[in-house]
């Protein structure tokens, strides 16, 4: 009975553990993108020439313009000149 017991118990416990593992390798996938983006505060100039040439580029527009480059991987978005903001792409 006691050897039945312990079992289930391992049984149980055992899904938590590797859902753990998941999320801290989800992390570290995520943290090891985010270094080959552009970072806030970046000038367009500066964008272009680290990444190269934008498979899109959408004017700006509103207020404040905001514009948009597309990059295989991840979007980036300007306000007037500078990065505000850059998005992966899955």
């Amino acid at each position: 009975m006691l050897r039945t017991i312990i079992i289930c118990c391992l049984m149980i416990g055992a899904p938590v553990a590797m859902a753990d593992v998941l999320l801290l390798e989800g992390i570290q996938a995520e943290r090891a993108t985010a270094t080959q983006r552009p970072s806030r505060g970046t000038s367009m100039e500066r964008v272009e020439t680290m990444f190269g040439m934008p498979t899109n580029r959408h004017a700006a527009v509103g207020v404040p313009p905001i514009a948009r480059w597309e990059y295989p991987g991840f979007v980036v978005y300007f306000e007037h000149q500078h990065v505000i903001h850059t998005v992966p792409v899955r």
